[in-house]
């Protein structure tokens, strides 16, 4: 009896999971589709890290959460994300202030990037907080196909959940009641 209420208990807490990240991805999704932006939650960027230029510190494939931020504020040691003059964001450490421009680096590279980044170029800080290999599922869920696989594949989980609780409620019902040749 304990081990039925044991599995019972955790596939209840994992449905509660799923539906809760359902519920916050295709939020964020959505509203990053619609948008045309990149992906936010409760006020942090979501990024995704697809090289290994911060590691260990950050690994390839994870996402990380970065804060806008004023850029007077920043100093020597903060990780930051900018846009390069390619147009793509890249995440890296600030080693010098050079004026009002900053000389960075990413950990794991043996030299100093090329081009000091401007503070308009700066799209936020990073907060410590990482989630290991999330990034490439996060990736794949920005690609039309895995949109849709992330939104339906849950959806479909719940729906034969449902069907199997229902099935199993009714067995339960049907063995509770009498038949009529019984009386």
């Amino acid at each position: 009896m304990k081990r039925g209420k044991i599995v019972h208990a955790i596939v209840n807490f994992i449905t509660s999971v799923l539906i809760i990240v359902t519920v916050i991805l295709a939020f964020t999704i959505v509203s990053a589709k619609v948008s045309g932006k990149e992906p936010s939650v409760f006020g942090y960027q979501i990024k995704t890290v697809l090289s290994g230029s911060m590691e260990p510190e950050i690994q390839t494939g994870s996402i990380i959460f970065n804060k806008k931020t004023n850029s007077e504020t920043l100093k020597e040691g903060d990780v930051v994300t900018f846009l390069t003059e390619e147009n793509i964001l890249v995440t890296h450490r600030i080693i010098e202030v050079v004026g009002n421009e900053y000389i960075t680096k990413g950990d794991n590279n043996s030299g100093k990037d090329v081009q000091p980044i401007l503070p308009q170029n700066i799209t936020g800080k990073y907060t410590g907080f990482t989630i290991p290999y999330l990034g490439y599922v996060l990736n794949f869920a920005n690609t039309n196909l895995g949109s849709t696989l992330l939104l339906v594949l849950p959806g479909l989980y719940l729906v034969g959940y449902s069907i199997l609780i229902i099935t199993r409620s009714l067995k339960q019902v049907e063995s509770k009641i009498p038949a009529k040749n019984d009386k």
